[in-house]
């Protein structure tokens, strides 16, 4: 099960009580309270509750343990009359609505289900487990799904090994659903030829900018207007020089020796889809590249903007920087765990947009 429907769960199971207390809650006041205090709304309630809480046959339970409370607190002060007919009548209707909407209910809860699963398994489809070593570097990988609704979302990352040097990428589409998922496949197809191809970093993201630009031409609707985020990567073969093109991304950040460095772009760039409206051959700048060092023991930590634009009750972003600057071991995976804690905790519990989390370790 989807971790947000798997947590939606068990909130549901937390609050089972309810419906009960509202009964209990309604004979309480009847019997501590002077009379003339009508606790028949209250005992209507408790079905009506039950119907998001509890299976059918609780919230049927529910509805005539009202009724039963209802006529025990009738006997307690006085002898029935037919003037007690309507409101029990009205508990029996409004017990059967309830049973009607907790089937509704169930019925959503189970579409829901199946539709979050198959969104899941074409999200991993597309986006395969990375291996945890490529090359020279420990990777490790996080896709994070903000919403319960069944919405394929447009992050991507992979991690190449090449005769040029390990590649890698994350991006983030624009857009969800499926025509965010024929971009990122699109894309992640695009890099995986140009890296057996293309000597140089330049000329890989040259060709992600002349496919994305393909398919938005080909396209119609909103499909046309698509473009994408992206940061492309090279770990020079036998070197410690990092070799960065960012099209219109959050900077990544370098984590070595208990200190953060974000590895900003010397000029900026568009997004890619977007080139045409720039200069150059093909609209853009030729997507320049910036050379870092990366030493022995360095971590770098690439994310989408689900983890920087990540907001707390107050509409504060999130800053990553705090949470990573102490020391961490060569561990990609204790990187992560940590930031996604930390982001966790700033929006208490909950991520606004989906996030796609990439770390790579120079562990050589």
């Amino acid at each position: 099960m989807p971790e947000q429907l798997r947590e939606a769960e068990e909130r549901r199971q937390r609050l089972r009580w309810l419906p009960a207390a509202v009964i209990v809650g309604a004979l309480v006041i009847d019997l501590a309270i002077p009379k003339g205090v009508n606790v028949f709304p209250l005992l209507a309630a408790a079905p009506g509750v039950a119907a998001p809480l509890l299976s059918l046959r609780g919230t049927i339970a529910t509805g005539v343990a009202a009724n039963v409370a209802g006529l025990a607190l009738v006997y307690v002060e006085r002898d029935p009359t037919w003037d007690d007919l309507v409101p029990f009548t009205s508990l029996i209707l409004l017990t059967v609505v309830a049973a009607v909407l907790n089937v509704l209910l169930a019925r959503d809860r189970r579409q829901l289900r199946t539709s979050r699963e198959v969104a899941a398994e074409v999200q991993r489809a597309v986006l395969p487990e990375l291996p945890r070593r490529v090359g020279r570097l420990a990777v490790a990988s996080r896709y994070e799904v903000a919403h319960e609704e069944a919405a394929i979302g447009g992050d991507l990352f992979a991690v190449h090994e090449t005769p040029h040097g390990v590649r890698i990428i994350l991006a983030d589409v624009r857009g969800k659903g499926l025509r965010a998922i024929r971009t990122v496949n699109a894309l992640l197809g695009a890099f995986r030829e140009a890296c057996d191809h293309q000597p140089e970093l330049a000329g890989v993201v040259r060709q992600l900018e002349i496919r994305m630009q393909a398919d938005t031409a080909r396209a119609t609707g909103a499909e046309a207007e698509a473009f994408a985020t992206a940061l492309v990567a090279e770990l020079a073969p036998g070197r410690s020089e990092l070799r960065l093109a960012n099209r219109g991304h959050e900077p990544p950040l370098l984590l070595h020796d208990g200190t953060v460095r974000a590895l900003e772009p010397a000029a900026p760039s568009l997004p890619l889809g977007l080139g045409s409206l720039g200069l150059g051959p093909l609209g853009g700048d030729d997507s320049p590249v910036d050379v870092f060092d990366l030493p022995l023991g360095a971590t770098l930590v690439l994310f989408t903007d689900g983890i920087d634009e990540a907001r707390d009750e107050e509409g504060v972003f999130f800053d990553p920087v705090p949470a990573l600057s102490r020391p961490f071991p060569g561990d990609p995976e204790t990187v992560l765990d940590t930031l996604l804690t930390a982001v966790l905790r700033h929006t208490g519990g909950r991520l606004q947009d989906d996030a796609a989390l990439l770390a790579v370790t120079w562990v050589e």
